[in-house]
């Protein structure tokens, strides 16, 4: 079994994960744009229940934007606002951390691209990398 360890920008939150990641995946969605600041969000998805939070508390903001309308919970830290992890009853059984926040993300690459309807027309996927114009089926 894997151990993922990670942090936010300040440092008053930090995570692990005893869990093998169960997929690793680069969501181009409109949300996950404006959550960022950025074109998309790497996400390391692991079995719900397995991150152990230290530190700080994490803020949480019910996101409602999605494709099913039912709640994304996007946490993040409350004092430095880096996102940290994202869950909700549409991808049950999972939670999501950001790769940027993990203390070694060399190893995390994404091995799909979902919601590329949404991708920006600048930001080039890799040629042959699995492209999902929403989420996988």
């Amino acid at each position: 079994m894997a151990t993922i360890e990670g942090g936010c920008l300040c440092g008053a939150v930090r995570y692990r994960a005893e869990a093998e990641p169960v997929l690793i995946a680069a969501c181009h969605c409109t949300a996950c744009q404006r959550n960022t600041g950025s074109a998309f969000s790497v996400n390391l998805a692991v079995p719900a229940g397995s991150v152990e939070i230290e530190g700080d508390a994490l803020t949480t903001y019910a996101d409602r934007s999605g494709a099913s309308g039912e709640v994304f919970e996007r946490c993040f830290c409350g004092r430095c606002g880096s996102p940290i992890l994202g869950k909700g009853a549409a991808y049950d059984g999972l939670e999501f951390l950001k790769v940027g926040t993990l203390d070694d993300p060399s190893w995390a690459a994404p091995g799909a691209h979902i919601w590329c309807a949404e991708k920006q027309p600048w930001d080039v996927v890799a040629a042959g990398a699995q492209c999902f114009e929403g989420n996988p089926a």
